[in-house]
């Protein structure tokens, strides 16, 4: 029986998609590390994480029998992308499903800390009574920069121009518009004519710190920073010398360089105590929703791989979509993208008296991942020459 482990309190939308497709599914409440991760992955053909738990390469080499990852989440950072590919192993996310969750967030922080509602609300509860107008704004008429126009910041760009905000944005891609916003040049032009900055970007070695001290100073005064993408793309000392400053006005950060592995425990930031400043614990797409439908959207994806071999939507692998299986057999054969590694498949097919029925190929940088369908299964004997061939990294048959 085909075997799965979902870790990190994965909604049960994907154990109930995976267990009514026959697999077998363990659930964890946290994230692993060390020999208890490499354990679970030895002995599971499908794994399931979110954000907390790292895999790095020797523990994927560790597991060669492991046929897939899902990222129950947006980013992959937390996978060595290189070493899944490398072994074999797509990996595949949910880069839709809490788009909107995210969204929404980001614009109420935005309103709140136009109205500076974090340090009134600590006033109040702190027995002072802070009513005034100074420095309280209207989200009406303001400037919002998106950092970073993807699924995520284009809908952000469409909730605050439903509230009457203009919108500009600055992307490393040329991305279409929507509504009324648009492109500025460089990161300086958008973030200095802006009175809320937002981030959308992944975690790459180009947006490490992108949001430095100097980027910092192009800021307009009293101006408001939101983070709800990646915790590396911000230098938060820098950040909290800026607010500690009153350069700016404010800001919201759901994202962290270090984050606690669990919630026991401790959380610490330079970024604690400060007035209008709201820090939340990697929240941004945390409601019922959106854990809901990445549950089911990532499950699918896991299952469309394993009962077919398609790889739409992988984030490390060549994209194959072969569609049911209704030949006899299928063999997904992965091999390093170099001349003559289809012509091999194809002379041990034949060399069996196995009959290609139809043939998808498709290649990714070093990878190549062809899916054949045969007029009957091949025999044991051709299933151990492609597992040993130098040329080929990893084959799976499928059979009806």
């Amino acid at each position: 029986m085909t075997t799965a482990i979902l870790l990190e309190n994965i909604h049960a939308s994907a154990t109930a998609r995976l267990g009514e497709a026959g697999l077998k599914v363990e659930r964890r409440s946290g994230a692993l590390a060390g020999d208890e991760l490499r354990q679970v992955l030895a002995s599971h053909d499908l794994v399931g994480i979110r954000s907390a738990t790292h895999l790095r390469g020797d523990d994927i080499r560790s597991a060669p029998d492991l046929l897939s990852i899902g990222c129950f989440c947006i980013g992959t950072s937390q996978v060595d992308l290189d070493a899944a590919t490398a072994a074999g192993i797509p990996v595949f996310n949910a880069p839709f499903s809490n788009t909107r969750s995210v969204a929404e967030l980001v614009v109420s922080e935005a309103v709140m800390l136009l109205r500076k509602i974090p340090e009134k609300n600590a006033l109040a509860h702190a027995g002072k009574w802070a009513k005034g107008a100074s420095g309280a704004f209207e989200a009406r008429g303001k400037t919002i920069a998106i950092v970073g126009y993807g699924n995520i910041g284009s809908q952000v760009g469409v909730l605050a121009e439903s509230m009457g905000m203009r919108v500009v944005y600055y992307d490393v891609l040329a991305r279409l518009s929507l509504g009324s916003a648009r492109a500025a040049g460089t990161l300086e032009e958008a973030v200095s004519q802006a009175d809320v900055v937002t981030l959308h970007v992944p975690a790459t070695a180009r947006t490490r710190n992108m949001i430095d001290a100097h980027v910092l100073a192009q800021f307009k005064p009293g101006a408001i920073l939101i983070n709800a993408s990646r915790g590396t793309v911000v230098d938060i000392d820098a950040l909290a010398a800026a607010l500690r400053d009153k350069r700016l006005g404010g800001a919201a950060i759901d994202v962290f360089p270090e984050e606690p592995k669990t919630n026991n425990d401790p959380f610490v930031s330079p970024l604690q105590q400060l007035p209008n400043v709201l820090l939340t614990p990697h929240i941004g797409g945390s409601t019922e929703e959106a854990q809901e439908n990445i549950g089911t959207e990532v499950a699918a994806k896991l299952l469309n791989f394993l009962n077919t071999g398609g790889t739409i939507g992988a984030v490390n692998f060549p994209e194959v979509d072969p569609g049911p299986l209704h030949a006899p057999a299928r063999l997904l054969n992965i091999h390093s993208n170099a001349p003559g590694a289809l012509a091999a498949l194809n002379t041990l097919l034949a060399q069996d008296g196995v009959n290609i029925n139809g043939q998808h190929l498709q290649t990714r940088g070093h990878t190549g991942y062809v899916v054949t369908d045969l007029d009957r299964a091949p025999s044991d004997a051709l299933m151990e020459s492609l597992r040993t061939h130098a040329g080929f990294v990893r084959s799976r048959l499928l059979v009806r």
